[in-house]
Formats: structure tokens, sequence, C-alpha cells
């Protein structure tokens, strides 16, 4: 798996943000450029964990917007899957960024699943940069914390000492 440090593959992968048949498109490193990005992988649409991880990201967007940052979020199913998988649930339907078809972006990423062939729960966080400077994965039943995805990012914007547990607003250390 890439981890911080790395920069992040170029990738070009079709994508559904939303639930109209008028949301499928295409999605590129070009993208985010010059921005901070979230992007999040999952195991497989029309699962049970997932909807929960997806639809959170979704509930929380005006946080990461605040942040300057994009969150991209994809497995290995392609574009109509997800697009399918949007408009069937009632949590997907409002979708507000892109789910990607990630087959050849999770193999570059080093975060499939070597039984069963799908993404780990797969976080990173890029900087504008296009560096990695925060890499999680979890096993395929645990989902993600998003509070916690927001108080790494803030930490890492901070670019002051963080010690563990902080959060924004929370004293830096000092040296």
């Amino acid at each position: 798996m890439l981890t911080v440090g790395q920069k992040f593959p170029e990738y070009k992968c079709s994508a559904c943000v939303g639930s109209d048949k008028g949301s499928l498109t295409e999605i590129t490193n070009a993208t985010v450029a010059n921005k901070w990005a979230v992007y999040f992988f999952y195991p497989k649409d029309f699962t049970f964990v997932c909807p929960t991880e997806i639809a959170e990201f979704n509930r929380r967007l005006a946080d990461f917007k605040e942040r300057d940052c994009e969150v991209i979020g994809g497995s290995t199913d392609n574009e109509f899957s997800h697009l399918a998988w949007c408009q069937s649930h009632d949590d997907l339907k409002d979708l507000q960024y892109p789910l990607i078809g990630a087959q050849k972006l999770a193999c570059d990423l080093g975060i499939l699943d070597p039984d069963a062939n799908v993404c780990l729960r797969a976080t990173f966080i890029v900087d504008p940069n296009g560096v990695i400077q925060w890499a999680a994965a979890n096993s395929l039943s645990v989902g993600r914390s998003i509070p916690e995805v927001l108080r790494v990012l803030d930490a890492i914007q901070s670019d002051e000492l963080c010690p563990c547990n902080w959060k924004k607003g929370d004293e830096h250390l000092k040296v």
C-alpha cells in the first residue's frame, strides 16, 4: 500500500456523481489539482457497511469543503454499478461527490484485498501537491470514522506538532 510521503498515482477513472443518468463523468488528478483531497475506498456496492460511510461523508461534505478539501470515494465496481446503487439506496440518492470505478487505481495504490480481490477500506489524505499525507486501511468488515478523517486533516493542515487526541482549537505542542 502506498503511504505517507509518496506521490498519489496518476489516474483517469469513470465516475458517478449523484443518481440521475447525467451524473456519469470522468475524474482525473486534474479534478483536484491544487486542492486537498480525501480519497476513500470501500469493498463493494450493494453491501451493508459501505453505505453508512458513503452517506456520512456526504453529510459531512461541507466540513471538508470548509477545509478546501475534495472528497472522492471508490471501489472496484464500475460507474454503472455506482449509479444503480445511488438510484436504489435512499441514503445515496443525493450524493454530492464522485464515486469512481477504481479498478486500476486500486492496484496502483496497493489496496486490493488478496483473497476477495476488492478494495480494502483505505483512506488517503493527499495535499495540494499530490503527495500522500495520511494513509489508513481497515479490514473489510470495519467502517472508518469520518470525524477521525476530519481530525487528521485539521492536524495536517495546521502544520504544527499535534499531540495525541488533538482536535482543532486545541493547543499545539511548543518545543
